[in-house]
């Protein structure tokens, strides 16, 4: 099964809409638009910061980073290399860092078209 592991400020901030006024909301629809993918894939959402409470729902599984999302999304695809993980950011430098662990990257309009 491949695990998809999704930066939640990374992809929340591919888009203009107003996200910088309530970070927890605007993870919570990421995670509930990802909670609609039905791909037979594990998917797990990394927040941090002010968007941590937010609860995990059927199909998405949210991961509260301690410190640095960066850092606990390095770790998550370190856990998982080997099972097919595609981490979802535009940030080169956590992309090269997650490829060091055999990760696959993608962008954020994979799972969010409008960004």
């Amino acid at each position: 099964m491949t695990v998809l592991i999704v930066d939640a400020a990374n992809v929340v901030g591919s888009v203009p809409d107003g996200w910088w006024r309530d970070r927890r909301g605007a993870a919570e629809r990421l995670r509930d638009q990802l909670a609609l993918r039905d791909r037979g894939e594990e998917i797990i959402l990394v927040v941090e910061g002010a968007a941590r409470g937010v609860p995990s729902v059927p199909g998405v599984r949210v991961d509260e980073a301690p410190g640095s999302g960066d850092d606990r999304i390095v770790e998550l695809a370190a856990a998982h290399a080997g099972r097919g993980c595609v981490v979802v950011t535009a940030d080169r430098e956590l992309r090269e860092r997650v490829r060091a662990h055999g990760a696959e990257c993608a962008g954020p309009r994979s799972v969010r078209p409008e960004a």
